[in-house]
């Protein structure tokens, strides 16, 4: 099959898990003989990287704006594609961007589109926003020939909210086994002394409730222990601030890292902490159980379906209260976070990429099979005023 992923800021990874998905599943349908083409945004993507892990990168410009830069990117995506790249199957990321699989389907090329967590439920967005979100969502299943997530939990919640169930793909994990400690030395940070975070730093993601709580505890209590807040987020400055004035000296922020070092950090925390209370499957959470970490989560339904009894909860309801006191049973008990450290390693080996494709595949496969026919609208053969230079 030739096949077009489209939505996402591009690969290398370098972002959220959409990207880190989109590079697993690009490296893993090459291998197996599929032609894929990946659509990335240049101010995130080198433009000079043309293949990356066996998948073609074409690069078209967006415009860098919160509310338009995925929508724009998409669209100019699902043009490429459908006059150019002429996929067998399209696939594309992230609800908001479902009219968009119009465009393919309208070109003959049939679409599925993974909606993730329901992203009309975030804060960070206004009302006409949400209002679009919502619509989009409810009319993703409509517009693609398939739409799915990552979360049987969000794949109730969208047939309680519209009236329809879509599938469900689980998101996968892989442990490179990076073992080092540089970056830790490298942020002042040493073994098993450190609580983590890693996640877009936004106000759904709640970092400000693990600041706070930790602040909470008092010296001699936190056994000389450190919080390391990592990541970032585009358009949340002021935000992000906020979190960092309300922060004692224990916890740092050394922004966004990846690859080696991004494992490193995973690999050696105390524990880890996912205070998310959006959104379906967190790769974030998948990763620090393949590494071996102790996982104290939001119990957000979806959070609770990712970690089962391999983790510890706090309740999103009674919020930063209830997290400084799961936080202080912890660290008085590294006896118990070791034994989770185990239950969570045991748990993300049912998590694997090749069965993840598997399911990709053979997804794809049969909506490509069920192909109809269809014609590009004429306007939408018009020249793109932000075509590739």
């Amino acid at each position: 099959m030739k096949i077009a992923i489209l939505g996402t800021r591009g690969i290398p990874a370098s972002y959220s898990g959409f990207e880190t998905a989109v590079e697993q599943l690009a490296s893993r349908l090459t291998a197996r003989g599929h032609e894929v083409t990946v659509y990335c945004r240049p101010h995130v993507v080198d433009p000079s990287l043309k293949r990356y892990k066996g998948a073609e990168l074409v690069h078209l410009r967006t415009i860098q704006n919160k509310y338009l830069d995925t929508f724009v990117h998409t669209f100019r995506s699902a043009l490429h594609a459908a006059r150019v790249t002429k996929p067998d199957v399209a696939l594309f990321f992230i609800a908001g961007n479902s009219p968009l699989c119009l465009v393919t389907r309208w070109a003959s090329i049939p679409s599925v589109i993974n909606v993730d967590g329901l992203d009309s439920d975030r804060r960070k967005w206004p009302a006409f926003a949400k209002a679009y979100l919502r619509f989009a969502e409810r009319t993703a299943p409509r517009w693609s020939d398939r739409a799915i997530t990552d979360s049987h939990a969000v794949a109730d919640i969208f047939a309680k909210r519209y009236g329809e169930r879509i599938g469900v793909v689980p998101y996968g994990v892989e442990d490179p086994g990076h073992d080092g400690t540089q970056t830790l030395e490298l942020l002042g940070l040493e073994p098993r002394n450190y609580i983590l975070f890693v996640g877009r730093l936004e106000p759904e993601n709640n970092p400000h409730l693990l600041v706070e709580a930790f602040s909470r505890i008092a010296a001699e209590r936190a056994r000389g222990m450190k919080v390391a807040i990592v990541g970032g987020a585009p358009y949340a400055d002021e935000y992000i601030r906020q979190v960092m004035r309300a922060a004692d000296p224990r916890v740092i922020f050394p922004g966004y890292v990846f690859g080696r070092g991004y494992w490193e950090l995973q690999r050696h925390a105390y524990l880890f902490c996912a205070p998310t209370e959006v959104g379906g499957t967190h790769p974030v959470i998948l990763e620090a159980m393949a590494a071996g970490n102790c996982v104290l989560v939001n119990d957000h339904r979806p959070n609770a379906e990712t970690v089962g009894d391999a983790g510890v909860y706090f309740s999103g309801r009674r919020g930063v209260e209830d997290l400084t006191v799961q936080l202080e049973a912890l660290l008085a008990a590294p006896e118990l976070v070791a034994q989770y450290r185990k239950r969570a390693r045991e748990r993300a080996e049912s998590y694997s990429w090749e069965t993840v494709t598997d399911q990709y595949e053979e997804l794809l496969r049969t909506v490509c099979e069920a192909r109809g026919p269809g014609a590009l609208p004429e306007f939408l053969l018009d020249r793109d005023p932000l075509a590739v230079a």
